[in-house]
């Protein structure tokens, strides 16, 4: 009997909490596996008193019984994915033969960082808002078809021809000094270890599920941060979406069976772009404090706003979630009363779907439901009957409007500070 597939995707513009719930289900599959993105992605599980902050590990890496998977689709930043795996370690977690990378990922280098700057200082006041972590260059070089992937470290010599003539082109356009030796010296040193991860990762997940395996796919940015379907040119360089699952790791879709969409109970983004529901007020500032705000990877502070239906709707319509995990609604719990953004207008007509030219997005009126907040401390609760009555109804009004059920609510940072539907 084939394995199954389950999914957990962002279905906002990420920073939703998807690392919690990983960790949580984590242990129940055989195989944890990421597809998009790279270092840019900031996971943040607490275990205890001990707060991991993953960038390019799958957050499963605190299940000693299961495998990570790093798949091909990521843009891989080799000293950031050691990094992690010695701060793992030292709070006691081995990782030994639990990390199988794909031989088709591409290499992101320390220039991809110089250039992701350059190229958002070039902006002046309309910068897209990025980690400057390369992620955007790394994907082009891809794109380009001149990039490095893992497998090129077979032959050490045509990798460092390869690595050179690409460090050229990017001199050449951007003018910058570098210092190509150390790089090339620290993968060298690196190079047995990294050889010694790599394996064919879609056959190796495939195979996995054909035999009855379980796979669990970590999802990293969001919805709104695809690169297609996200609110562009204000998004991340990769398909966080459904598709991107899929051509991420090579994994057959027939295996899917639970497709979980993470969404706030309030909104944040960070960067730029246009947000319909920030809060500009006291209000959106004691949401960032309660809910700490601030980016796992940069620090940012994050904007704030009230829970978006038609959005969330879009990202739903576009992956397909037949369940939600709704996070963090906790954080509402001093408010007097909660609003909700239920319809978009423009030019005095409802939009029947989230609109792609942002000049209109800048520009739509929203429609408000206000409802009243439950003024108590959900923390220490367990079940869904303990929730005050307020809080039952504002979950029971989204799962309405947003037509898809509410399975998993988040109510603390903690494992166990989750209640199930």
């Amino acid at each position: 009997m084939a394995g199954k597939l389950s999914t957990i995707l962002g279905a906002q513009w990420g920073d939703e909490g998807k690392g919690k719930l990983v960790d949580i289900l984590s242990e129940k599959y055989d195989i944890v596996a990421r597809a998009t993105g790279g270092a840019n992605a900031g996971h943040s599980v607490y275990v205890g008193d001990q707060k991991f902050v993953f960038h390019l590990l799958p957050s499963g890496i605190l299940h000693e019984n299961t495998v990570c998977v790093i798949g091909n689709g990521l843009v891989l930043h080799i000293p950031t994915m050691f990094e992690e795996f010695e701060d793992v370690e030292a709070k006691g977690i081995s990782i030994k033969n639990r990390i199988k990378i794909s031989d088709r990922v591409a290499l992101l280098f320390e220039y991809h960082k110089i250039i992701d700057g350059a190229q958002e200082d070039s902006k002046g006041g309309k910068k897209v808002g990025t980690t400057r972590r390369g992620i955007g260059p790394a994907y082009s070089d891809k794109i380009n078809r001149r990039g490095l992937r893992l497998c090129d470290l077979k032959n050490w010599e045509t990798f460092v021809e390869k690595y050179n003539a690409n460090l050229a082109w990017h001199q050449k356009v951007y003018g910058f000094e570098y210092d190509s030796v150390s790089e090339l010296k620290y993968l060298q040193e690196k190079r047995e270890e990294l050889l010694g991860m790599m394996t064919d990762a879609a056959f190796y997940l495939n195979s996995a599920l054909e035999s009855g395996k379980n796979v669990l796919l970590e999802g990293a940015n969001a919805a709104l941060l695809d690169i297609d379907h996200g609110t562009y040119p204000y998004v991340t360089s990769s398909s966080p979406t459904i598709g991107g699952v899929f051509t991420g790791t090579g994994m057959n879709p027939k295996y899917l069976a639970e497709n979980i969409g993470i969404v706030k109970a309030y909104m944040t983004r960070v960067g730029s772009g246009p947000f319909p529901t920030e809060l500009l007020d006291s209000t959106g500032e004691q949401i960032r404090t309660a809910g700490n705000e601030f980016g796992s990877t940069t620090g940012r502070p994050r904007r704030c706003g009230w829970f978006d239906v038609p959005l969330t709707k879009y990202s739903i319509m576009i992956n397909g979630f037949n369940s939600l995990n709704l996070t963090k609604l906790d954080i509402l719990d001093e408010l007097d009363e909660i609003k909700i953004a239920v319809n978009y207008k423009l030019d005095g007509k409802v939009l029947a779907s989230f609109p792609a030219l942002l000049e209109d997005l800048e520009k739509v009126e929203v429609e408000w439901e206000t409802l009243p907040g439950w003024k108590s401390s959900l923390k220490d609760l367990n079940t869904w009957d303990q929730l005050p009555e307020n809080a039952k109804k504002y979950v029971l009004r989204l799962e309405e409007l947003l037509g898809c059920p509410i399975k998993y609510i988040g109510i603390g940072q903690r494992r166990d500070q989750l209640i199930v539907r």
